[in-house]
């Protein structure tokens, strides 16, 4: 049987395996500290709300993770969740999971006017189920200024 968690700290081994796997995939375009890692699982798991951390089980067994953060956006007049990280052990793909997930959210959350990811275009598998969910490419070009 398939569940979705809120995350807590008591995961945080089990977790952190999933989140190096994920940022050693093809899912993830650059490297990203390990120090870093470990802050966005804490905050995650404090009680501020910027990030919601969610585990994936299947018959009780973590099989995945996702993290979401909400923002406003001008251009759609209204709330934007980005989903910031999905992930799902190997064993776990191919079962729906995923789109579970992404559904379960969606619906969750009715007063969000547009819903947010970045995907790889490698990451192929990962393209072919948001778009069958509906997600189209922004052709904008990101700019960050790390601090």
């Amino acid at each position: 049987m398939f569940t979705i968690e809120k995350m807590t700290e008591d995961m945080r081994s089990e977790v952190m395996a999933m989140v190096e796997s994920f940022y050693h995939s093809n899912a993830v375009s650059h490297v990203v500290e390990r120090e870093k890692l470990e802050i966005t699982f804490s905050d995650a798991v404090s009680p501020d709300p910027v990030l919601e951390g969610h585990v994936l089980k299947e018959d009780d067994k973590i099989v995945g993770f996702g993290y979401v953060t909400v923002f406003y956006a001008c251009e759609v007049g209204g709330r934007c969740l980005m989903f910031e990280e999905i992930y799902l052990k190997e064993e776990a793909r191919g079962k729906g999971y995923g789109r579970r997930y992404l559904e379960t959210v969606m619906r969750s959350r009715p007063d969000v006017k547009r819903f947010r990811l970045e995907v790889t275009k490698s990451n192929e598998d990962a393209v072919r189920l948001y778009k069958k969910l509906g997600f189209e490419f922004l052709e904008y070009n990101q700019m960050v200024l790390d601090r």
